[in-house]
Parts: C-alpha cells; sequence; structure tokens
C-alpha cells in the first residue's frame, strides 16, 4: 500500500530561499567588526575615561531618581 504525498502549496524559489535582508542586517556588523579591528590594532587611540566608572555613576543616578 503506498501513502499520498501532498503537493506543495507554492512552488520552491529557484534561487535559493527567496527572503532579501535589509542593507543594514549586514552594514551595521561590518561596521562593528571593522571599528574593534581598528582599535585591536591601534589601542593608542581608544580614550578611557578618567575619574569615577561609569557603574557608580549608574547606580548613583538609579539612586537619585528612586528618591524622588
Amino acid at each position: 500500500m503506498t501513502a499520498r504525498t501532498h503537493p506543495r502549496p507554492h512552488p520552491a524559489p529557484r534561487g535559493g530561499s527567496g527572503i532579501r535582508l535589509p542593507w543594514w542586517a549586514l552594514a551595521l556588523p561590518t561596521l562593528a567588526f571593522v571599528t574593534l579591528l581598528l582599535l585591536v590594532l591601534n589601542p593608542s587611540e581608544s580614550h578611557a575615561t578618567s575619574g569615577e566608572p561609569a557603574i557608580a555613576h549608574l547606580v548613583e543616578r538609579a539612586q537619585q531618581l528612586l528618591a524622588r
């Protein structure tokens, strides 16, 4: 006894999946990669902030907002 096969409701696209990505889906990761690569290759260009750490500033700001 043979089993029936169900036909596809849509014909399959010939050139691949047929899904197109927006331009930024490739541009943003590429830009991030290039930026990080440049920072690794030339660390003297990166500027570290001096003074209190950002986490301490963030906690202080959160306490001010909660005190209102």
